[in-house]
C-alpha cells in the first residue's frame, strides 16, 4: 500500500562528527531533549507532577527533567491526522529528558494515563527547531 510522504515530526540532527553524535546520543553525556506532546484527555498538576516525580516503565524508573502543560502550539497538519474522538478532549505537555530510551515520552504519558497522540521533538541540547517548516534545513553552529 503506497501511503503518502509524511513531513519531519520532530528536530532531526545530521552530523559526520563521531564525537558530536557520541555527546548528542550517549545517555552518560545527559543532553537535554525537549518534546511537545499532544495527549488525550486533559493534562492535571498531578499528572505533571508524576511526570516530574518519575514513573516506574518496565525497563525501569523515568523521570521528566522538566514538564508543563502549554497551550497547543502552530503546527503543520500531521498526515495521516491524529484520531479524534469527540468525546475525549485532548491537551498539550512540554517534557524535557535527559535519556532517551526506545519510545520513552510515549510511554511515560500513558503511565500517567494520558496517551500520546502526536510528538514534535523540538530541541537537542542548545539546539532548537525555531520555527523550521517540514523539509527546511540549516546548518549549525557547533559549541
Amino acid at each position: 500500500m503506497n501511503r503518502p510522504a509524511q513531513p519531519p515530526r520532530l528536530l532531526l540532527l545530521l552530523t559526520n562528527d563521531g564525537r558530536l553524535q557520541a555527546r548528542v546520543a550517549d545517555p552518560r553525556h545527559k543532553m537535554t531533549k525537549v518534546y511537545w506532546v499532544q495527549v488525550e484527555g486533559q493534562v492535571s498538576e498531578e499528572a505533571v507532577d508524576k511526570l516530574k516525580r518519575g514513573v516506574q516503565l518496565k525497563d525501569g524508573p523515568a523521570q521528566a527533567v522538566d514538564a508543563a502543560a502549554i497551550e497547543a502550539p502552530l503546527l503543520w497538519d500531521r498526515q495521516p491526522p491524529i484520531r479524534v474522538r469527540q468525546s475525549i478532549p485532548t491537551s498539550w505537555l512540554r517534557i524535557a529528558l535527559r535519556e532517551g530510551r526506545n519510545r520513552q515520552v510515549r510511554r511515560m504519558t500513558a503511565a500517567v494515563g494520558l496517551p500520546t497522540l502526536r510528538l514534535v521533538r523540538v530541541a537537542i541540547g542548545p539546539w532548537q527547531l525555531d520555527g523550521l517548516q517540514p523539509g527546511q534545513w540549516r546548518e549549525l553552529d557547533l559549541p
